[in-house]
């Protein structure tokens, strides 16, 4: 199924479409008259000085709004009055960033009140404390109008302020007085053409080139919205005019960053919005946007474990200018900022939005979290996980740890790997890949949040230089070896196409060279996912064997016991089991001792010290709540050159409903185990009782016990050292069987009683399917020769 919150199509309280597009305001036309897209007047004071004014001096503040530095060198402020045509001027210099002030002193009065903060610039005008007209221009010529001033040459911005002014942008302020000024809303960014609506009186308030854009209203920063934080400290709130460039555009919204950074790195500077239906913006767009704070959680009604992303929704947007160059994307990794190595979350209590300590540093949920939204690019990406069918492919940044053999990155006890980020192709395709590839050059994108990962969406395809991996192949067994593998085959059934027979043939046959015996999962019943009843694998299992032969393999026979009907898990309807599948040319022997059905429970016997097993095949109390809706271990009883040999194959309980690692809840809840250690338990006691018989007997435990081998779960197997995990024998960076978002990770296992493990054995696990982006398992067979005299 596709996953519908990759394209952000969710269902949302939000304004109609058509509420959404009259939101959307036009670009202004290049007339004077039109909303400034960057610098405008903030505030005007003429009461300086006067009696009972607050400050010594007149002054003019100046604001960008917009999402660039701007130079305002040669430009001037001039005044004229209410009603006068003669204007005077202050000439201005320097260049004021986005979402800076410029303050311009003017004139003293009589000497009363405090000093202004230290100007930017020092004129001379005298301002009247009541009424006036101030023109921002864009040269050094005076004006020479009492009225229409807003449409003569040069003027960026005009404030009319009085009842009395003769020329404003609309209508003009509210008359001022010794202690009030004109201070525009939203801090400044917010310009509908209006004086009157635009501008409130109130207490003069100066701001110079030192101060930002404050409050919770317009003059909001993206870094405000998104807080130091895991969530925004403003969620819930409407905010207004909040400045940024649009980076990418989606098919229900779109993203925009704030070009002028706070110096924080823990607080992320972009944000994204959602409209619903297609945005009207492009990128490159500079704009201002207005909407409510939002915490959306992706994953609908099953998403409750996953993190959320603040958002802008109802949004009401300005584009103020087109073709702005876009902030510069944060590299991560050498030469920008380094994720942590180990640490996902140092939180312990439980849900990570009620609790603090926000660190980036340290943690990497949080340091992830504080690029939100942003443009980031990782150069030379190593791939660590095979693209997939939905367009994703897991990465870290050169440099990181814990690599494997070949390329990927490891899973271990105490290192989930908070470095890895999954591309995705959301916004542009992304190639194929393979563990060990690299994308070479720069890599960029957006980075978003979505089924409990955080996932770079690329803005543009990346390239792809190979690795060179290629399948791997095992040694030929020796004379006297006995080569036992597993396989988990991914729901096998007579309906896949001949091509997944004929891969998985060659693969046993060539790649783990026809071993003596292969304990096969997830075999399914002959109508595959159809639920009408069915359970026999016959048709199955002759297609595969009729593969290997036609591969140039040997004939092959089996052994296994039909489950109940929808009784084991797995895919609805698909009824999978463990099948042993047996070769019978080079001295290995099935005992047949039959009898036993779905239900049965097999036990050992002892024949005057000689363990055997009461059925075989048969399998493992079956009727143990251990196994409810999961695979029933399946014992079987071979001889190999007359020497008995106890074979159990194995297919544990899934992990599905653990929490994720970068999920909500830390540290993440895995109550699937629960029920593996159980299973782990009841095939231990088995063992023992094969074991209490003979203890130098030959057993093979095997399978997809769905566990790591640092897990309890294969603790519990190994209890006493009677059996020897087989995957914890081999160096760290070859402990892998399959590749989960791109972490490589035992799931597979072959365990052996302690006289088998005291042979000179050789083992392998086979890399043919977990690093590449075909594959015909998710997972990788393994093998074990061991030499029986």
């Amino acid at each position: 199924m596709r996953r519908t919150d990759r394209a952000r199509l969710r269902t949302v309280a939000v304004a109609s479409a058509a509420a959404v597009a009259g939101a959307l305001t036009a670009l202004p036309a290049t007339t004077a008259q039109a909303a400034s897209p960057d610098i405008v007047i903030s505030q005007v004071y003429g009461g300086g000085g006067n009696s009972g004014a607050p400050y010594a001096n007149d002054f003019i503040e100046l604001y960008n709004r917009g999402s660039a530095a701007v130079s305002v060198t040669g430009w001037t402020v001039q005044y004229a009055s209410a009603a006068g045509s003669s204007w005077s001027r202050t000439t201005l210099s320097g260049t004021i960033a986005p979402g800076r002030y410029l303050l311009v002193q003017e004139a003293a009065g009589a000497g009363a009140g405090a000093a202004l903060p230290t100007p930017d610039i020092t004129g001379t005008l005298a301002l009247s404390a009541t009424s006036g007209k101030v023109a921002l221009v864009t040269n050094g010529t005076a004006l020479t109008c009492s009225s229409g001033c807003a449409g003569q040459s040069g003027v960026k911005d005009l404030v009319g302020y009085g009842s009395g002014a003769g020329s404003a942008e609309g209508s003009p302020t509210g008359t001022l007085s010794n202690t009030t000024a004109a201070l525009r809303a939203g801090g400044g960014a917010t310009d509908t053409d209006s004086n009157a609506a635009d501008f409130t009186v109130a207490a003069p308030a100066p701001r110079n080139s030192a101060s930002t854009g404050g409050g919770t209203g317009g003059g909001t920063r993206i870094h405000d919205i998104q807080g130091a934080a895991r969530t925004s400290p403003l969620a819930g709130r409407p905010v207004s005019g909040v400045p940024g460039v649009v980076t990418a555009v989606g098919p229900a919204g779109f993203w925009y960053q704030d070009p002028a950074p706070d110096a924080d790195p823990a607080t992320s500077e972009a944000l994204y919005v959602y409209t619903s239906t297609a945005p009207a913006v492009a990128v490159g767009d500079s704009v201002t946007v207005g909407g409510t704070v939002s915490e959306y959680r992706p994953g609908g009604t099953g998403g409750t474990t996953n993190l959320t992303v603040t958002e802008l929704t109802a949004p009401s947007v300005t584009v103020l200018a087109h073709l702005v160059p876009l902030p510069a994307a944060t590299v991560v990794g050498s030469g920008g900022r380094v994720p942590p190595a180990t640490v996902i979350s140092s939180v312990t209590s439980g849900d990570v939005e009620t609790a603090g300590s926000f660190l980036p540093a340290t943690d990497g949920l949080d340091f992830w979290e504080s690029l939100e939204g942003m443009r980031v690019e990782l150069d030379n990406a190593a791939v660590v996980g095979p693209s997939t069918a939905y367009g994703e492919i897991p990465v870290v940044p050169q440099g990181s740890t814990t690599r494997t053999a070949r390329g990927g990155i490891l899973l271990r006890a105490d290192d989930a790997n908070p470095e890895r980020v999954i591309l995705d192709d959301v916004l542009a395709p992304t190639p194929a890949a393979t563990v060990g590839d690299t994308l070479t050059g720069a890599t960029v994108g957006v980075l978003d949040y979505s089924f409990g990962n955080f996932k770079l969406l690329v803005t543009a395809t990346p390239a792809v230089t190979p690795g060179g991996l290629a399948p791997e192949t095992t040694a030929a067994p020796a004379a006297g070896e006995l080569a036992v593998a597993t396989f988990n085959v991914e729901n096998l059934a007579p309906g896949d196409p001949q091509s997944k027979y004929a891969g998985l043939a060659a693969g046993i046959v060539s790649n783990l060279r026809a071993p003596d015996l292969v304990a096969l999962e997830e075999i399914q019943d002959n109508s595959g996912a159809t639920d009408n009843g069915v359970v026999a694998p016959d048709q199955t299992l002759a297609k595969l064997t009729a593969a290997i032969t036609a591969a140039g393999g040997p004939a092959y026979t089996y052994r296994q016991i039909d489950p109940q009907n929808d009784q084991d898990g797995g895919q609805p309807g698909g009824n999978i089991r463990q099948v042993l599948l047996y070769r019978t040319d080079r001295g290995l022997t099935f005992t047949d001792r039959p009898g036993a059905g779905s239900t049965t429970a097999d036990s050992v016997v002892d024949n005057a010290g000689t363990p055997a097993l009461a059925y075989s095949p048969g399998r493992i109390d079956p009727g143990n709540s251990a196994f409810a809706a999961s695979r029933k271990p399946l014992a079987g009883e071979f001889r190999w050159h007359g020497r008995p040999v106890f074979v159990i194959a194995n297919h544990f309980n899934s992990k599905g409903g653990d929490q994720p690692l970068f999920g909500r809840y830390q540290q993440p809840a895995r109550p699937s185990e629960t029920q593996r250690h159980a299973q782990a338990t009841v095939v231990k006691s088995f063992t023992d009782r094969i074991l209490a018989v003979d203890p130098n007997a030959t057993v093979i435990v095997l399978g997809d016990l769905n566990d790591f081998e640092f897990s309890t779960t294969a603790d519990l197997l190994t209890a006493g050292g009677t059996l020897v995990d087989l995957p914890r024998t081999l160096p760290l960076a070859e402990r892998y069987t399959y590749v989960y978002e791109g972490n490589s990770q035992v799931l597979d296992h072959i365990l052996l009683s302690g006289a088998a493990a005291a042979t000179a054995y050789s083992y392998d696990i086979v890399h043919l399917n977990s690093e590449f982006p075909a594959q015909l398992s998710d997972h990788d067979p393994q093998i074990v020769r061991i030499p029986l005299p």
